[in-house]
Formats: structure tokens, sequence, C-alpha cells
């Protein structure tokens, strides 16, 4: 139906309670929430909600202003309903607004301290047409577009809310949701026509979709033209000017890096090339690859000790005291120690010494370190070298490389902190080369006293002094250390502990250690000296004390249990009797050797990596054809050992009561249990030959008593080394006699005194005696006459001394 014109001029007058509002506009058929605090706004809401809770609200001009006046108000406005207020703690009052309709403020009074205006409404309706669904079709495409672009706009929410058929309240939905500034919102607020509504806000929307569209495109162009330079530069200017705010800036860097180089203590070459270093980087971009190198390169040279040293105790009485306490026996690592400290208060500058602990694993070697330097008041710093292949782990890589880093020397350095730290390079026997170097060589320089004054790191690149360090190696045997490594270190060799020194370290140390890691006191839990003896002699079989260590702490960890069972006054007494309770069936027996005296089985003695061991060696004799057959792995040295010894048992068939071809008619088996384990070495010359006489003789060797030696094809015994890991050894198995050669009785001033007194070891010459000490009855046809027939014969020149294993 058409309106009439008389109905379309007729001006409805009406008061309403008014409310200026700032920063938003406020549009018919929209659900607005905001808070109100202005005293008068807050009296126009009191007035409505006491009347028909309609409102007039229209933006003020400018939103800085408290209290407007009627000119500084919008005239037209919109007609609201209060659908909800809610009085919060702070005084103000939350509101939630319907608009309803325009409307023009005609008049605005001030009344009892808030606006009334005297609005005039002008409602129109617009009739469907081609035009006008046309129009409509327009402004819905391109609302569409516009929140696509628009990306703080939800797109599904808005495009459902303005799916609606009224002209008028499409374009005011579409209005509340453009992100426009106040005056154009309110340009669109003041056109009451639907048509002419549509149409501005078609026009709206052309324009900012084309806004868009260019930030868009420009965007795209920018950032794809934008090269890195281009990026780091802004991003400089941006750091730049953050730290000009903050009075950080660039130049205010390097002066406090060119301090720290100035106070670092670093000889004259080197801070002249640090210097050199720093004005590089002050003409480098900050963000710059290079920078980044030359800051870390800076960053190093200032973390290296090159002045400040650990105050040194010289004080020999607290050193010795701290040895002591750490380490039971090892007088003579702990003479040597207290030997350098004394001259350490004699001369003002010594070199640095190297040591190399030379000894069978758990012994204390690492844990002797750390008491040197605790002894003398130094830094302690470890660095494992154990499968170590690549020369630049020592060396470091040069610069050039990405990710370059110093060595391991330099980086311990830095960690120590200062330049005379005891630094033990540990496990430097178990190094290895390839393709990228070798590192015993690398360790050349550094080890040795005329050169490690001016140590060169490729990383580094300048000279650094390691003379004030005391470097302390580890190993477990010397023959894999290259020779010229060996020559520049002192190597002091850790013998294995006897079984009173086993059962001395375990009372005033393991115990109490083990006791402490599991939470239990003496209250808890004692141990027996014949239990402890138990344990090394049925559950342990080592040179060192490690599982003994393991052995008490499993007891510990029962015996823990059971206190939290029963309570903390919960008591276990370990004895001999009950440890097999804590601790199972026994590992080994008491004796490691054979229970009674047999034909063709010896008691061999042998050194090993991790100290000394029995080498039972057995001798069969065969029908056959003069085979001599050896099996259990051994080398070609071992091999060549029982030829020799069968050679000379030929010699001495006569003597032997043999006929002098016997050998013809047999085959000769000779076999070292243990078949898994590799065997080598000539100091088992003596055993293979007793072994050989015995099953040849059928006379027993005596089960109590070992040997070792290596024999000549005369006869003659030579000397063999390792004597006293393999005598511990033997006293280990309960064997307390021993043939030894004669040239080893120099070795006895190391043997420590229990051994020598709890032994009885018999040193020889010849095989002759070996014979008449081993074997448990006479050789019937042994005649005297053979020794001077010995002697007679023309003697070959003293075969080299060779290493024995």
């Amino acid at each position: 139906m058409t309106q009439s014109k008389e109905s379309r001029d007729r001006d409805d007058l009406r008061k309403l309670p008014m409310m200026p509002i700032r920063d938003m506009v406020i549009f018919p058929h929209m659900m607005t929430p905001f808070v109100v605090g202005r005293e008068s706004s807050v009296r126009a809401l009191e007035e409505a909600l006491n009347g028909d809770r309609k409102i007039f609200l229209a933006t003020q001009h400018d939103a800085r202003v408290d209290e407007p006046r009627a000119e500084e108000i919008y005239t037209v406005g919109t007609i609201g309903n209060i659908v909800q207020s809610v009085k919060m703690p702070d005084g103000n009052i939350k509101v939630l607004v319907e608009g309803l309709e325009r409307a023009t403020a005609v008049e605005m009074n001030d009344s009892d301290g808030f606006f009334v205006a005297t609005i005039r409404t002008s409602p129109a309706v617009l009739e469907s047409s081609p035009q006008t669904d046309q129009l409509i079709q327009r402004v819905m495409s391109l609302f569409e577009q516009y929140v696509k672009l628009q990306q703080s706009l939800n797109y599904e929410t808005l495009v459902a809310a303005v799916r609606t058929d009224e002209p008028g309240k499409l374009a005011d939905t579409i209005a509340a949701n453009l992100q426009l500034e106040i005056p154009e919102k309110q340009k669109i607020l003041d056109v009451f026509d639907p048509a002419q509504r549509l149409a501005v806000i078609a026009e709206v929307l052309s324009v900012e979709i084309e806004k868009l569209n260019m930030d868009r495109s420009i965007q795209s162009r920018v950032k794809r033209q934008m090269e890195r330079a281009q990026k780091e530069y802004y991003l400089n200017e941006k750091i730049k000017a953050i730290q000009k705010e903050l009075g950080k800036g660039e130049k205010s860097e390097f002066d406090e890096l060119k301090k720290k180089l100035e106070s670092a203590g670093m000889p004259k070459d080197v801070f002249e090339k640090a210097i050199q270093e720093l004005k590089k980087l002050e003409a480098m971009p900050p963000m710059s690859a290079e920078s980044t190198v030359s800051r870390n390169y800076l960053d190093w040279l200032l973390a290296v000790p090159w002045k400040k040293r650990s105050r040194e105790t010289r004080n020999i009485e607290h050193a010795e005291k701290v040895l002591n306490a750490d380490h039971y026996g090892l007088e003579k690592i702990k003479e040597r120690i207290l030997e350098f400290l004394a001259v350490r208060q004699l001369v003002k500058n010594p070199k640095g010494s190297i040591l190399c602990f030379v000894g069978p694993p758990g012994v204390g070697k690492t844990s002797l370190g750390m008491s040197i330097a605790k002894a003398t008041g130094r830094k302690f710093i470890r660095l494992s070298l154990g499968g170590v292949r690549d020369e630049a782990e020592i060396r470091g890589h040069r610069r050039t490389y990405i990710g370059a880093l110093p060595g391991q020397i330099i980086q311990s350095m830095k960690k120590a902190g200062t330049k005379n730290p005891v630094f033990m390079l540990d496990e430097v026997d178990k190094m290895a080369s390839d393709f990228r170097g070798d590192p015993a060589s690398a360790l050349l320089e550094v080890l040795d006293p005329e050169q490690n004054t001016s140590f060169q790191d490729h990383y580094l690149d300048v000279e650094y002094d390691l003379s004030q360090v005391l470097f302390v190696a580890t190993a477990n045997v010397l023959h894999t250390i290259p020779g010229p490594l060996q020559d520049r270190m002192e190597v002091l060799r850790l013998h294995g502990y006897t079984e009173d020194e086993k059962l001395e370290i375990a009372k005033q140390y393991l115990v109490k250690k083990q006791r402490g890691h599991t939470g239990l006191t003496e209250k808890n839990l004692t141990f027996s000296d014949d239990a402890l003896k138990e344990i090394i002699r049925s559950y342990t079989r080592e040179a060192g004390v490690r599982n003994l260590e393991r052995e008490i702490g499993n007891v510990c960890r029962k015996v823990a249990r059971r206190v939290v069972k029963n309570g903390q006054k919960h008591k276990e007494t370990v004895t001999a009797a009950n440890a097999a309770d804590f601790l199972g069936v026994p590992k080994f027996r008491d004796s490691a050797v054979h229970e009674k005296s047999e034909v063709g089985l010896v008691n061999g003695l042998a050194w090993t990596e991790v100290g000394g061991s029995i080498l039972q060696t057995e001798v069969q004799i065969l029908d056959g054809k003069g085979k001599l057959t050896t099996t259990g792995q051994l080398g070609d040295v071992m091999t060549e050992s029982a030829q020799a010894a069968l050679s000379y048992i030929r010699s001495r068939a006569h003597y032997l009561g043999l006929p002098h071809d016997f050998y013809r008619s047999v085959d000769i088996h000779i076999h070292v249990p243990e078949g898994a384990i590799p065997k080598d070495g000539p100091s088992a010359g003596i055993t293979l030959a007793t072994a050989l006489a015995s099953a040849l003789t059928r006379i027993p060797v005596r089960r109590d008593i070992a040997m070792t030696g290596e024999i000549t094809l005369r006869g003659k015994v030579l000397p063999i080394g390792g004597l006293k890991e393999k005598l511990l050894a033997a006293h280990r198995a309960g064997i307390f006699e021993a043939i030894l050669p004669a040239d080893n009785q120099k070795d006895m001033a190391d043997l420590p005194e229990n051994l020598k007194s709890a032994m009885k070891l018999n040193f020889v010459e010849s095989m002759d005696e070996v014979l008449k000490l081993a074997l448990e009855a006479p050789l019937p046809e042994l005649k005297e006459e053979a020794t001077d027939l010995l002697a007679s014969l023309p003697q070959p020149a003293p075969p080299e001394q060779r290493p024995h294993q």
C-alpha cells in the first residue's frame, strides 16, 4: 500500500530523555551494549527506566568532552529501547539497548541535570521494485566481498546476519558492521530514505573494497620485492630505535666489549687481534652472519681464563692428610704428589707436570686426580678421550666452518675458569685415528712442557699458555699409547689391591659410602670383617674394588627394604655365614685352582688389562704321528712358546727317562681353558714345558704352586713383566707358592710387604730347577750331570727383553 503525501509530511513530535554517546554510532535494528558512567547520562537512563524505557541516543562530536553542550551533539540519533541494565561494583551501569528507529532532535533542553530532546521521527517505507531488488543484491554482493577481504570480521556470522528482505534493516545492519570513522557512520545514519541509504552504503562498500584490494596488492608486491638485505636494514633501524629509547645504544655495547677485553688480562698480541676483530664487528650489520661469527669469537676470547688463577695450597701436611683420607695405600703415588708440592714451594714458576696413572679398572685412578685437585686447592676438570678419533676434538675447527667451536682443551679451560686447574685426560689409551686425523698426535703439543706455553687452538688462532695446568692422564694399558706420547708423560703404575688392602678400603670407604647412598646408618647395618672377606673371595674376582663396591651396595639395598618394612630401628649384621642370604650363591669358589694334583695340569700366571689371573694349562698325550695341536685361542707368540717347550723336552728326553724318538708315536694336545678369551705372550713358556714334562712322564704337578717365565730352547728361564699383578692373582686364588725367573728378583721392591710375607717365592734360572720344584715326585732319570751338560753347551747371546703379557 502506498503511503499518502499527507501522511509522510506529518510530523510526529515527542519528548524523550537523551543520552550523548561517545566513540560509537547506534543504528536501528541493532543490539548494542555500552557502559554508562557520566552523572547526566545516569540520570537520563533512570528517567527512561522510570518511564516506558525509551531513550534517545545521539553521538557527540568530540569523544574527549565529558559534558557536551547541545550544539556539540549530532541532531540525528536513534530511539532505543533499554533491554537490560546492570549496576557494576564501581558505580557504572552496563546497559544493553535495542535500536528502534531514526529520529531528529528538534530541540535539546537541560532538565534536572540531563538532556531532554524533542524529537521528530520520519518513518519511510520503500516499495518493492526491480531496481530496489537489484540494489539490494548489489549491496549484499559488495558486503560479502568486503567481509572476505577484512580479515578481522567473521564471514559466516555477518553474512547470515544480513539475510533480510527489509531494505532499511539491511542497510542499517551493514552500516553498523562497517569499520568506518564516526563521521562517516553518522552520515549514513543521517539518511532516512532506505533506497538512498542503500545507495550510500553501496558507494562506501565499493571504496572500502578498493582500499582493501589496494592494501593487499601493495603488501603482496612489497613482500615479493623486499629482499633479505632490505628486511635486515628495516630490523636494524628498528633495533637501533629501541636501543636508543632504552638508553642502550649500539655504541655503548661496543664500548662495554672493549672494556671487557682490556680487563681480561690477555697477552699483547692476543689483545691486538681482539681489538682488530672488534673494529670489524663495528663495521658489520648486526644481523649479518659474519657479525655473529665475530661476536662468538670475541665471546670465546673473553670466556677463556687469561690471568685468573686458583689460590694454590702448598701445605704438604694438609695435602698428605687429604690424600690419606681419600685413598688407602698407593704410597708411591702419594709420595710423587707431595714431591710436586715441595718443588712448588721452592720454585716460583716450575714447569707443569704431566702424570700418567696406568692400572686396571677400579683401582682409583680418576678419583686420585680429584684428590690431587682437592689437596692443592685447584679446580678439577675431566675430559674423557675414550673413542675420540677426530683431531679437531683437541684443537677445534677453524672459523671458516659453519658452527665451528674451539677444541675440548679450550672448552674445558673455559669450564674451569682458572689457568691452573688439575686437568684429567681420562682413558688416554682408548683414542683412535681415522681420515679425520690423529688426536694422539694433537696431544703431543698439549702434554709437552716445552711447547704447551704456546698451545694454538684452530678456532682461537692465538697462543694460549697451558704450562700452569697440572695434567693427569689415566690409562689401563700402555702399549696402545703411541711412543712419543708416552715419552712426554711420567708413568706411575697403580697395581691391583691385595685382599687385606681391599678389606681396609671396604671398611674405611666403601661401606660408609654405600650406606649413605641408601639412607642407612651404622645402627641399621654393620659388616663383620669375615663378611667383607667372604664377599671379596666369593663374589668378586678383580684387581680393583668396583665390583666389591657394587656387591656392598646390593646388600645395602636389601637391608634398606627391610628397614622400610620393619621400621627405622631394624638392624642387620652381615657375617660370612649369612652373606649368601643377601647376595645369593657365591660366584667364585674359594680357590680357582683344581682340587688335586694332576698329570699334565699346571697353574700358570697371566697379566691382563684388568690385573693378573690364573691361567691353567692342560696337556694330553694321544696315540698318533708326532702332531702338536694348540687350542684355546692362543696367539702366535704363545704358540711359538709351546713349540719351544716341546723342543726343550725332546732335547732332554734321555734325562727325563723318555725314548729319544717318543714324539714319533704320539700326538700332543695343549689346551688353555676359557677358549673364548684370546691369549698371547711368551711368559707361559715354563708353564707349557712343565705341563709337557708331567704328561709325558706321568708325574703329577703340584696343585698349590703357580709359575710364570719365558723359556729358551736350552732351558733358560727369562724374565717377564707384570709380576705384582700375577702374584696378586695367585694370592686371590689361594696359591701361596710361585716359581719366578731369577732376573725378576729386582722387582721384589714393588711388592707389598704382606704379599711377600704370605707367599713363598722361588727364583730359578733353568727349567731343570722348575721341574724339581713343580713335580710331586722326583724324576728317576734326571741326573745331576744334566745341569753340567747344559752349562757346557755354547750359550746364545741374551735375547732382547720383550714386554710380556
